[in-house]
C-alpha cells in the first residue's frame, strides 16, 4: 500500500471506475476512463482487487 505506479486505464467498471491492472491485479482508479495514463498511488489492496487514487 502506499506505492506509486505509472498505469494506463484499459476498461470502466460499472460503477464508473477507470480500471488498470498491475501484473494481473485489478486496480479501480476513480476519475480515469480508457487510454488514460496516470500516475496512481495504491490505497487500499484486497484479495482480488486493489483501489487507488491518481497522483497529481
Amino acid at each position: 500500500m502506499g506505492k506509486e505506479y505509472e498505469v494506463e486505464i484499459v476498461e470502466t467498471s460499472r460503477r464508473g471506475e477507470g480500471i488498470a491492472r498491475i501484473q494481473g491485479l485489478v486496480i479501480f482508479v476513480p476519475d480515469t476512463r480508457p487510454g488514460d495514463h496516470v500516475k496512481i498511488k495504491i490505497v487500499h489492496v484486497g484479495r482480488r482487487h486493489a483501489n487507488a487514487e491518481v497522483v497529481k
